[in-house]
């Protein structure tokens, strides 16, 4: 019976890992995912989606450091939504610490669930056909993705709508722009 567990896991290991290379590999590839990085966006905490929010400048380096400004909000407040981002890089795929599992398909849509490297488990969810990330469900949210844009070959949804249990709107995000860097600016820390 161990050995039939242990070829089960061993299966549905291999099978999650070809979900993961499938995303990775429409996404742009491994080499083109976003490591060190500038975003511009606009976020606003409101149910208003038309509501235009104001830019602000942020420089990541998920999942440990998210710059405003010189302030870390990691080291400051332990932001959890720097996970998000890591998700959303599709870099939390490739942690060596994160343990996946394929989820059952829900509304049209194929699931991987992330542990170890992030807590609690995220539940990552893909449109099947061109394998684009379409949500993530995590503490007890959803966050919803849209508006596909392009950056030197990598494919990454610009536009984010958060949505609590209930389904109410929470917060809306849009991408505005994105630089790769090669490493963190100076004065902020390594």
């Amino acid at each position: 019976m161990g050995m039939l567990l242990a070829i089960c896991w061993a299966l549905a290991q291999d099978e999650t890992g070809k979900v993961v290379e499938s995303v990775v590999k429409a996404a742009g590839g491994r080499e083109r995912l976003l490591e060190i990085f500038e975003l511009k966006e606009t976020t606003v905490l409101s149910a208003d989606l038309d509501a235009p929010g104001r830019p602000r400048v942020s420089v990541l380096h998920a999942p440990g450091r998210w710059y405003l400004g010189k302030r870390d909000r990691v080291s400051e407040s332990k932001e959890p939504a720097v996970m998000l981002v890591w998700a959303w890089s599709l870099r939390a795929f490739l942690d060596p610490a994160s343990k996946l599992e394929t989820l059952p398909a829900r509304d049209g849509l194929e699931g991987i669930r992330i542990r170890g490297s992030i807590e609690p488990p995220m539940d990552v969810w893909f449109e099947p056909k061109e394998r684009k990330l379409a949500a993530i469900d995590w503490r007890k949210d959803r966050h919803v993705f849209s508006e596909w844009k392009e950056l030197d070959g990598l494919r990454y949804p610009s536009r984010v709508v958060g949505h609590k249990p209930d389904g109410r709107v929470w917060y809306h995000t849009r991408i505005l722009e994105i630089k790769r860097l090669k490493e963190l600016p100076a004065g902020l820390a390594r």
